[in-house]
């Protein structure tokens, strides 16, 4: 492991250290409230989770956060889940997102950037305009605090609005990728019942245009509480009947109205992957997500105003969320729609180039790609104003640092970071006065009691354990959608230590304080940073008649690539010929999405499962990850214990 080589990649300079945001903020923090101003990062991260509620006191003041109501105390009640923040507060999201406009007007909030590669600015005085006449025209559909307000949209600035428009009113926002096939969207937005749809009539990605229209009709026909549904022409087409055109209801100027709501109002749904059944709507807070999404990008990622913001996402991942969190700091947000790869491997270095991105947010598995490829970044363009590359997703290989070390910049600072959709924030990550070790991230964040447990709930150090965090966060769901007696929250996070979170992340912490991710500790899908339950594809793929039975996992390899295989129990008498094979392939890339279409279609004699007949995915991996059968799985939970022969030979085999 990394931590016999104690010697740093990288080392911040005494005067970057000085600069940092978080170096101010921590003094700031001793002068007023009772911070160590001494011992650097390590301190004032036990400062920050020894004594909670004064570091989170601390972060609404040096962020100055509008409270228009003030709060009783900062945390009503610590337990989790339930933790309840900032009781009697009112304040709202959009509001702070927005109050760049008020001193630089003219200055683009948003730059938006195709596959032209083109940047296009939204200065923040439009971003404004925009916001305040859509929060007018949904008050005027009915739209009140509460309503579900839904997006099928590509990563365009329309988007933004739209989900700052919502927040703006106290609606609840969530969105899809339009690479989504209906059924993958019908799971999530009929579990929420949204009464707007913002959609688009198509997409464009790797060169070609992708018509949505179909899939936009069939949203409109299983969506029965709509209201009202708004198109976008992003392909040019005419609005379909009975649809609202956006144009029309963002050409007003108007001032936009914010509703002041509780710190624990709604403020979106994201989803899980949907492993076991229907994805997870998880619900987070405007006030949650405010101070957690200030702290991290203002002190972790260490944005403001002069900064540039480029992460490669879609509206499908929670990326995109905290993305367009950095407007919350004054910063201008990058938003790419398109393929990352289009027109060559090196696509996303040419946009980091041409919008003079300062941070520059990616997936663990693009990095590993342009090293393939050969791609060379500073050789090819100009990065000289990229400060910092953030990966997540997945864990960055240490070959992944040494060549981002080697063919950006040496001074670069690397940041692996790693957290969830869960809370829309990191565990651990990025902190700019500490140094990078290849293979780590750098520490715990602020705020986050982060420890490696023993399956007993003994903490470890050195030692891989399971991800746990022994604090609530504010981003923490305050609830979950369709879950009205919380036992399918309590069951997803805390039914392993009870009253402590859970990840389902094999974890080390190292006695330096760094900490090394080494993947999931559960079956859940994690291709190109896009999560996917496995559910998805066995109700997709096997509604071929020649499908009997399938499993899927996805293995992570040391080389930092991500083996998806399919395996397939055929019905009597089917063959898996090229012409099935190739059915497979375009019933998952059609319906749920093409970034899970697997590696590799194998027939197997039979599918395991527990004796309740569930399908033994997690044992199945560990199998295929070179794990003795006597350690990957208890024999007498498995139905079939033969079937895991087969498994275990391919493991053996396979090169």
């Amino acid at each position: 492991m990394s931590t016999v080589n104690p010697q740093p990649l990288w080392q911040p300079t005494a005067e970057r250290i000085a600069e940092a945001r978080i170096t101010r903020f921590q003094a700031w923090a001793a002068e007023h409230h009772g911070a160590p101003a001494d011992g650097g990062y390590a301190a004032l991260h036990r400062w920050s989770v020894e004594e909670l509620e004064t570091f989170w006191k601390a972060v609404t003041e040096w962020f100055d956060v509008r409270f228009t109501t003030p709060y009783e105390r900062v945390l009503g009640d610590r337990s989790m889940p339930g933790a309840q923040w900032f009781p009697g507060a009112t304040l709202n999201y959009a509001e702070h997102a927005l109050r760049a406009a008020g001193s630089r007007a003219d200055e683009p909030a948003l730059l938006h950037v195709d596959e032209t590669h083109d940047p296009r600015p939204v200065t923040w005085a439009d971003l404004r305009r925009q916001v305040g006449s859509l929060a007018a025209e949904l008050r005027a559909l009915g739209v009140r605090p509460g309503d579900r307000v839904s997006g099928y949209l590509p990563n365009i600035p329309e988007a933004v609005v739209a989900l700052l428009a919502t927040a703006a009113v106290g609606g609840v926002w969530t969105s899809c990728a339009p690479d989504f096939g209906a059924r993958s969207v019908l799971d999530r937005f009929q579990q929420v019942e949204p009464v707007v749809l913002f959609t688009v009539d198509g997409y464009r990605y790797g060169g070609k245009e992708h018509d949505r229209r179909g899939i936009v009709a069939e949203l409109r026909r299983e969506l029965p509480t709509l209201r009202a549904v708004v198109h976008i022409p992003l392909l040019g087409t005419d609005a379909p009947d009975g649809a609202l055109e956006w144009s029309a209801l963002t050409a007003a100027d108007t001032a936009p109205v914010f509703e002041q709501v509780p710190f624990d109002h709604p403020l979106w749904v994201l989803y899980s992957s949907g492993t076991t059944g229907l994805p997870k709507a998880i619900v987070q807070s405007q006030g949650g997500i405010l101070v957690e999404h200030l702290k991290q990008l203002g002190l972790h990622c260490d944005l403001g105003p002069e900064d540039r913001f480029f992460w490669y996402t879609s509206t499908g991942w929670m990326m995109w969320n905290f993305l367009v969190s950095g407007l919350l700091t004054g910063t201008t947000v990058v938003l790419y729609d398109g393929s990352p790869g289009h027109p060559d491997t090196g696509a996303q270095w040419r946009i980091a180039e041409r919008t003079g991105a300062t941070l520059y947010g990616t997936s663990a598995a693009y990095v590993m790609a342009c090293r393939k490829a050969g791609v060379h970044p500073s050789r090819d363009h100009d990065l000289s104003a990229v400060k910092c590359v953030a990966t997540t997703g997945s864990p960055l290989p240490p070959d992944g640092f040494r060549w981002l070390h080697d063919e950006v910049r040496h001074d670069l600072w690397i940041a692996s970071v790693s957290g969830g959709t869960d809370v829309c924030s990191c565990f651990a990550g990025a902190v700019p006065t500490l140094p990078v070790h290849v293979g780590e991230l750098q520490a715990p964040c602020l705020g986050t009691h982060l420890q490696s447990w023993d399956p007993s709930g003994k903490p470890l150090t050195d030692e891989v354990g399971e991800l746990v965090v022994t604090n609530p966060m504010p981003s923490m769901p305050i609830h979950f959608w369709n879950d009205p007696d919380g036992s399918r929250y309590l069951d997803s996070y805390f039914d392993t230590y009870p009253g402590v979170w859970r990840h389902g992340d094999w974890i080390t912490l190292t006695s330096r304080g760094s900490v090394v991710i080494h993947g999931r500790s559960d079956s859940t899908l994690n291709r190109q940073g896009v999560r996917m339950g496995s559910a998805d594809i066995y109700e997709a793929v096997e509604r071929l008649p020649e499908i009997k039975e399938s499993l899927v996992v996805g293995i992570e390899q040391p080389d930092g690539g991500y083996w998806m295989p399919l395996f397939v129990h055929l019905a009597p008498g089917a063959t898996l010929d090229d012409d099935l094979t190739d059915r497979i392939r375009k019933t998952i890339r059609t319906q749920l999405s093409p970034r899970h279409v697997p590696d590799e279609i194998i027939e197997v004699p039979g599918i395991p499962h527990t004796l309740t007949g569930k399908r033994i995915e997690v044992p199945v991996k560990r199998l295929l990850q070179g794990t003795p059968l006597e350690k990957a799985v208890n024999p007498g939970s498995i139905d079939n214990l033969d079937l895991l022969a087969h498994y275990q030979e391919l493991a053996r085999t396979r090169p």
